[in-house]
């Protein structure tokens, strides 16, 4: 490629909300497995609830009427501090969804996304799709955590929710090429009779490092990524992963929060995804923090490079 051509098309930061609109002709006729596209761990963990109980692991469970344990768990459940709006505006455009219903909640319909805690905002939320219909969004839907005996009357809920929202913007599977139809809305809904419907879209594998040392989590991906398969969306998980023992003790008393520890690991993380674009393919490449610094510039432009 012309060293020309590239600095042309480069998505410029300012334009990231719509800079999906703004790649190249050619990168509109392909497959959305074969763009690189930026996306968010936990979408929705900056509105976690300092009240509510803890939903995940069970080993603290029990701790759940101690605000210091509901605080630390907030603490380092907080994968994102940017909200939903925010989030696609500065250009992710795959948002991981974990869905939960409240125990003894009295509306029997209420959902809430979670991660550890309940947040404090419930599912139905209203994105940009209508205003940015050449942005195609991905939503991940999953976990289902408290769904319980009324798993069938909860998603029956939860779809017909989803399809009356977003109507005729939804995209039906098995179509990969979406923006001549003016349907910019993929979801993925990890619930084998919703799949059924054609509008709900199968599980998306996502690829974690599962660890707090970077070079294990380096290696653990690089492994991960060599079997994905090219012919279906995959997620590239930039995440950290606390040790589900007394090891996340040392991590949690150094670095008092998720965020700080994900601010001192995203320059090397963000380094070794620009390494790994040379070689071999990337689709969705999610993180926490996923509006700090130049993160979505980096995982936009590998778009000028990647086949």
């Amino acid at each position: 490629m012309a060293p020309g051509r590239k600095k042309q098309n480069q998505v410029q930061k300012d334009s990231y909300s719509d800079w999906m609109l703004h790649l190249p002709p050619e990168k509109h006729t392909i497959a959305l497995w074969h763009l690189v596209i930026p996306g968010s761990h936990d979408s929705m963990t900056y509105d976690l609830d300092i009240n509510s109980p803890i939903i995940e692991p069970d080993m603290l469970k029990k701790y759940s009427n101690l605000r210091c344990v509901r605080s630390i768990m907030r603490n380092w459940g907080r994968t994102q501090e940017a909200n939903i709006l925010e989030q696609l505006n500065a250009g992710a455009r795959y948002f991981d969804l974990r869905i939960a219903r409240k125990e003894n909640d009295p509306d029997p319909n209420r959902l809430y996304f979670y991660h550890g805690l309940l947040t404090r905002t419930d599912v139905e939320v209203t994105l940009w799709a209508e205003q940015h219909p050449k942005e195609v969004i991905i939503l991940a839907l999953s976990h289902f955590k408290g769904f319980g005996s009324n798993e069938v009357q909860l998603h029956n809920h939860l779809t017909a929710f989803i399809k009356n929202l977003f109507g005729s913007k939804l995209v039906p599977k098995p179509v990969s090429k979406c923006w001549d139809e003016k349907q910019n809305v993929i979801v993925s809904y990890d619930y084998y009779e919703a799949n059924k419907q054609s509008v709900f879209w199968f599980k998306i594998v996502y690829f974690y490092g599962d660890g707090m040392d970077l070079t294990k989590v380096e290696e653990r991906l690089t492994r991960n990524l060599r079997a994905a398969s090219r012919e279906y969306f995959y997620v590239c998980g930039l995440n950290l992963t606390l040790p589900e023992n007394a090891g996340a003790l040392k991590y949690v008393f150094r670095w008092r929060s998720l965020a700080s520890a994900v601010r001192h690991s995203l320059p090397t993380l963000q380094r070794w995804i620009q390494t790994q674009a040379a070689k071999s393919p990337l689709n969705i490449v999610a993180s926490d923090l996923v509006t700090e610094g130049n993160l979505v510039t980096t995982i936009v432009n590998l778009n000028e490079t990647s086949e």
